[in-house]
């Protein structure tokens, strides 16, 4: 299993690669020499910020200052750190508050932690057979990542500026629109 922890971490940003309409999402947590770099859906991305931003209201509402004011991160729009190479899919992402140092604390993981438990047959790869080790517990990858209030704030501003950064809604049904229109369902397969 490999477990990779940034706290601190000095950048934690999400991303995208390719055109509009065909981006890949990804998360990179950096703290100098160590990236890291998982790939996520758009709506993984999109469902984090705002639970970012729901926590942050809720539990740290004066520290968590925007981006640019006094007291805040500042707003980082560099693109990801190149050159890299997705290290893993993100299947489970988990946000927690540690009370005692005020921080958010964000957990990806390619696998279902609570699935990680009853694997004990497959951890052993005589009694599993060859697919309980290639599924091993041993094999599975898990990010943690601590942020400040202020860095939170920058992470969701980022997050959900790249969400909206996509192509423009269909005003009928609300879809995403191609530069050459889409057969829309509201309109009876006509494009709009």
């Amino acid at each position: 299993m490999t477990f990779q922890e940034f706290d601190p971490v000095s950048r934690f940003v999400a991303g995208t690669v390719g055109p509009t309409g065909n981006r890949t999402f990804y998360l990179q947590a950096s703290d100098g020499r160590r990236v890291v770099t998982v790939a996520v859906e758009k709506q993984q991305v999109s469902i984090l910020a705002d639970r970012v931003n729901d926590v942050l209201d809720q539990l740290a509402p004066m520290t968590a200052t925007e981006p640019g004011q006094p007291g805040g991160a500042v707003e980082d729009t560099d693109p990801l750190e190149t050159p890299f190479e997705e290290d893993w899919r993100v299947q489970t992402l988990s946000l927690a508050w540690d009370e005692g140092r005020q921080r958010l604390v964000i957990e990806c993981h390619d696998h279902d932690p609570d699935e990680v438990e009853g694997d004990e047959a497959a951890a052993d790869p005589v009694a599993g057979g060859a697919e309980a080790a290639e599924e091993s517990p041993f094999s599975r990858n898990s990010l943690r990542v601590t942020l400040d209030p202020p860095q939170a704030r920058a992470f969701a501003r980022r997050s959900l500026s790249i969400v909206a950064a996509g192509r423009p809604p269909c005003p009928f049904c609300g879809g995403p629109l191609d530069p050459t229109g889409h057969i829309c369902p509201r309109a009876n397969g006509y494009r709009r």
